[in-house]
């Protein structure tokens, strides 16, 4: 029973501060090289912004990658950045959830984030 508290206050730790507030929360990230680590920091977004990810691509080699707010009208565009003499196209993915540019993969929703919890909570027996 306390890991099934544990998690609920895990998931209302995680959305209280959106339902506070009218900023939405991501991570930040500099724009790093492939493979760098970075620990992440949160970042309270404009209020017309949401959370992004991006990344770098030198030719087909997936080289940078960067996360945090932006304008979401500008969410789906390329831009050319350039970078020690050498010109990069960076893309952006964006998404309009709290902390939704966590994983490396595809962004976090608050139904997938539910989802892993419950399945959590049913394997270790507490549901």
């Amino acid at each position: 029973m306390s890991q099934l508290l544990q998690a609920a206050a895990l998931w209302i730790y995680l959305l209280l501060p959106s339902l506070l507030c009218a900023n939405m929360r991501c991570y930040y990230s500099p724009i790093l090289e492939k493979g760098d680590k970075f620990d992440l920091i949160v970042s309270e977004c404009r209020p017309d912004e949401i959370c992004f990810k991006a990344e770098g691509r030198y030719g087909n080699y997936s080289a940078l990658s960067a996360r945090g707010c932006m304008a979401k009208k500008s969410c789906s565009r390329v831009h050319k950045i350039r970078i020690r003499g050498t010109f990069y196209t960076m893309s952006y993915g964006c998404c309009d959830s709290p902390y939704c540019n966590s994983c490396p993969g595809v962004f976090a929703k608050p139904l997938v984030i539910t989802l892993a919890l419950l399945t959590v909570a049913v394997m270790a027996g507490i549901l």
